[in-house]
């Protein structure tokens, strides 16, 4: 399938990728929750756009701003919310993040589910599923849990694929990309410019240029026809996120509204 080639061919793992906020390995922040959509908001909502890594922290454990009744459960959302979202403006994935937030209100599940695959390589096992379901199938936690199985075999219990199953589901359904209470059923999510934007920027990120901007996996996480996805590209661009050149075959995006003179330029780096 092609989703299972952009898949593979995507998945960041030099330290270049790192450096951008992207995280690898074989185990992920899902192993003991889900992306954790109410939180995040939450978070977001009680600090400023441009506030700092240590500010994130402050908010959690010294203001409370999530209302966890003690300490430890501070700490661990904390924690998890940083494996999650990297809550850092100078790793490159979090800083377009937090800025494409701001303006998103529909977008937002889908830019956090995307934000969320960078850094944890759990949830990015578990997309597989979701990109091969077709619109209106059925989808549960044993389908995410036999595709963390199966790749990464010998590595979790049963008991703890289980649960990597229900966390993995349920982030997929705060994405949008499954609908329904016990039973989920694969279904659109809410695109925007601000998203498009952002699967872009993290395509450019691990190496993508041109038109092969728009077929990378992050681009597939946006579930839309290719014209779709060009057409919001090119709202994004109408909107000063990104600088969209299309003539015929021949594609140009720049990102000078998001992206680093050093960050646009250090994929290069591998050519």
């Amino acid at each position: 399938m092609a989703s299972e080639r952009v898949f593979d061919e995507t998945a960041p793992s030099d330290i270049r990728s790192a450096r951008f906020g992207f995280r690898t390995g074989e185990r992920g922040t899902h192993g003991s929750r889900s992306i954790m959509l109410a939180d995040l908001h939450q978070l977001l909502v009680s600090t400023s756009a441009g506030a700092a890594y240590g500010d994130y922290r402050v908010a959690i454990m010294e203001e409370n701003v999530l209302g966890k009744g003690t300490a430890s459960t501070r700490l661990w959302s904390w924690k998890k919310l940083r494996e999650l979202y990297g809550l850092d403006p100078s790793l490159a994935v979090f800083r377009c993040f937090r800025k494409l937030w701001e303006t998103d209100s529909a977008g937002r599940p889908l830019l956090a589910v995307l934000c969320a695959s960078a850094r944890d390589p759990l949830l990015r096992r578990s997309a597989a599923v979701i990109l091969r379901a077709p619109v209106g199938s059925v989808v549960g936690p044993d389908d995410f849990a036999a595709a963390i199985r199966s790749a990464a075999p010998d590595r979790f219990s049963l008991t703890n694929l289980k649960a990597i199953g229900n966390r993995t589901c349920s982030s997929w359904a705060q994405s949008g990309h499954l609908t329904g209470g016990k039973i989920r059923r694969r279904t659109h999510p809410a695109l925007s410019p601000e998203t498009i934007a952002y699967a872009l920027v993290l395509g450019r990120l691990t190496g993508a240029r041109g038109p092969l901007l728009f077929s990378t996996f992050w681009a597939a996480l946006l579930d839309a026809p290719s014209d779709t996805l060009y057409n919001f590209a090119a709202k994004a661009s109408q909107f000063g996120w990104i600088d969209l050149r299309r003539m015929g075959s021949v594609v140009d995006v720049g990102f000078s509204k998001l992206l680093t003179t050093d960050e646009q330029e250090a994929p290069r780096e591998s050519d």
